[in-house]
């Protein structure tokens, strides 16, 4: 077991692409974790897609050895956490785990929102914070004006903040230097019964459930009975190890220690994040505080494209599922798309992994429902019903009131785009909170409803601000709203896959909207087909696609007008009856096209 003092456990946190995965790949190089020949760029995100978009998704812990210039051996437990706001969970669970944090900023572009959204839980937790400046070789790097801007945004003291370039590897020995002078060491009792947080676990197809830990008091070994608290199971350790990055079995982990141990789990369900682990004889007195649960915000339906393709689907739900604990579903059927599942995501970009995890690792074609949030619907009896699916909607008859959720989103945005994003802001419902001004960006705190920001509102203020805004949110809570279910029927019959639930003064846009879109999508058959926007019983909105036209009188040469009249006559009653019968097929990439829908 290491002494305490000789362990330092840290964080790095920063917002999107500020450069988190490059300086701890320096810092595993540096401490000599990987020979040359295996480094490669981004050797802590594993996962394809978290190569190929250039983001993390899972926060990785790592352990190197550091030996101080005065001859001291250091151990450093690093965390790399993601930056962007939907997997603001890793970085929560990270943070527990961990007594200090470098917050690395970009010297070029300064402090962003989803920085100020990290710095604040790091110093919930009660972290020491270190500030880093990254990419000071860039010839747009403005290290002192981002030293002011530091200390005037966040508010910490910036003047001995470390200036580095991750890339190519400048100044990597002082962020070193700095973690071991000046971040706290962990405390624990050695001695005292065992009690370790569990961080995170995922499943591994050899050994089960791998379970990462962070060890306070007492010790853990190999051959030891341990017990979950919270969950209430016991199991028996098969083996301990430790990642520096490359998987490595240690004897046992002591206070202050981050490390990894299996124990022949069958299912990461049956681990839960942020429980306390203990010895199952003399168990320790009380549970750590753990960490709230992840709460998914975000439902939409996901069907196989082909419907033969649905067991191959529940199966791949189930693998994921074991990866990734903020992941849920429930099976569902629509008449439109078949049998398929709802889920819940922590926000788009989550959801938009997920699919395409899907695609990718089991090979199956998805259709996604429009997505949407949980809605509370209160009753005329007093009951309170969580709805997930527009379709699912009780009778309006006994509906008392609808709340829906409302979060407070941070927006920071450069001068020049400032009127198009406070436009978006209030066309999508918003209520500002205060406006500030650091330099020449502006710091806007707005309330929105989050099905207004679900649906497109990302993408929206990225185009409107040509990439340079940022954006951040937390939920807020409940609160009622003039909200209504909208129906969409083709040939006057409605497409469930199609229902939203709007607000009353928005419906008649986007009922016309999405008419005017299926106009376009649906093929023409042989007879009219009207595309209506409903609400109950009320249309709001029509468009109606012609009908395909055969020339029936083309073979018919003079004579008397009657006889053109009578086939005329004919075919008419013909598309009467087809109208009546006839089914509409709508094409799944309509479906698709439909959802995809922009305002504009």
């Amino acid at each position: 077991m290491t002494d305490l003092t000789n362990i330092r456990n840290f964080s790095i946190i920063a917002h999107i692409d500020h450069g988190k995965s490059t300086l701890a790949d320096r810092l595993i190089q540096t401490c000599g974790g990987l020979s040359d020949r295996e480094m490669k760029e981004q050797v802590l995100d594993n996962m394809e897609l978290e190569r190929e978009r250039g983001i993390t998704i899972k926060a990785q812990t790592v352990r190197l050895q550091y030996t101080a210039e005065d001859g001291t051996d250091y151990v450093l437990n690093l965390i790399d956490t993601p930056g962007h706001v939907d997997f603001a969970y890793e970085v929560s669970r990270s943070l527990s785990a961990v007594e200090g944090s470098l917050l690395v900023v970009d010297a070029s572009q300064g402090v962003e929102a989803q920085t100020l959204a990290n710095v604040y839980q790091a110093i919930e937790n009660d972290h020491e914070i270190i500030p880093v400046l990254n990419k000071i070789d860039l010839p747009a790097a403005e290290p002192d004006r981002v030293r002011q801007q530091i200390e005037d945004v966040i508010g910490l003291d910036a003047t001995d903040a470390i200036e580095i370039s991750a890339k190519s590897g400048i100044g990597i020995d002082d962020v070193l230097a700095a973690v071991v002078d000046r971040l706290p060491s962990p405390q624990g009792n050695a001695d005292a019964p065992l009690k370790a947080l569990l961080v995170d676990s995922w499943y591994d197809a050899y050994l089960g459930v791998v379970v990462l830990v962070r060890v306070i008091d007492g010790s853990m070994r190999k051959g030891q009975k341990i017990r979950m608290m919270a969950a209430d199971s016991s199991y028996v350790i098969d083996q301990v190890g430790i990642f520096s990055p490359k998987t490595e079995k240690v004897p046992s982990l002591g206070p202050g220690e981050i490390g990894f141990f299996t124990a022949s789990i069958k299912e990461v369900a049956d681990t839960r994040v942020g429980d306390t682990l203990t010895d199952d004889k003399t168990p320790t007195k009380e549970a750590l505080p753990g960490f709230k649960p992840a709460q998914p915000v975000v439902f939409c339906g996901l069907f196989p494209l082909d419907s033969a393709e649905f067991e191959d689907l529940r199966d791949s739900m189930a693998k994921l599922r074991l990866n990734d604990a903020s992941f849920e579903y429930e099976m569902e059927t629509s008449a439109a798309l078949g049998f398929g599942f709802r889920c819940g995501f922590l926000g788009l970009l989550h959801l938009e992994i997920v699919r395409e995890r899907i695609e990718r690792e089991f090979n199956i074609d998805l259709i996604t429902t429009a997505p949407s949030v949980i809605y509370h619907v209160y009753m005329t009896n007093g009951d309170m019903v969580q709805l997930h699916n527009p379709v699912d909607m009780p009778d309006p008859v006994h509906i008392d009131r609808i709340e829906e959720p409302w979060i407070e989103a941070s927006i920071l945005v450069p001068d020049e785009h400032l009127g198009g994003v406070l436009k978006l802001c209030e066309d999508r419902r918003g209520i500002q909170k205060e406006i500030t001004y650091s330099g020449t960006r502006a710091m806007l705190t707005y309330r929105l409803p989050l099905n207004e920001v679900v649906f497109d509102f990302y993408d929206r203020l990225k185009s409107i601000s040509r990439g340079y805004a940022s954006f951040d949110y937390h939920i807020e809570g409940y609160e009622e709203g003039q909200l209504i279910k909208m129906d969409i029927l083709v040939n006057g019959e409605g497409v469930d896959a199609l229902a939203t639930i709007v607000h009353r003064d928005r419906s008649e846009s986007r009922g016309r909207a999405m008419c005017e879109k299926l106009k376009e999508l649906i093929p023409r058959h042989l007879f009219k087909i009207p595309i209506q926007a409903a609400i109950g019983r009320k249309v709001i909105a029509r468009e109606t696609i012609a009908a395909l036209r055969k020339d029936v009188t083309a073979k018919c040469y003079g004579g008397d007008i009657t006889r053109k009249r009578k086939l005329l006559e004919k075919q008419k009653a013909g598309k009467k009856k087809m109208r009546q019968f006839g089914k509409v097929d709508i094409p799944q990439d309509a479906f698709i096209a439909a959802l995809k829908m922009d305002e504009n």
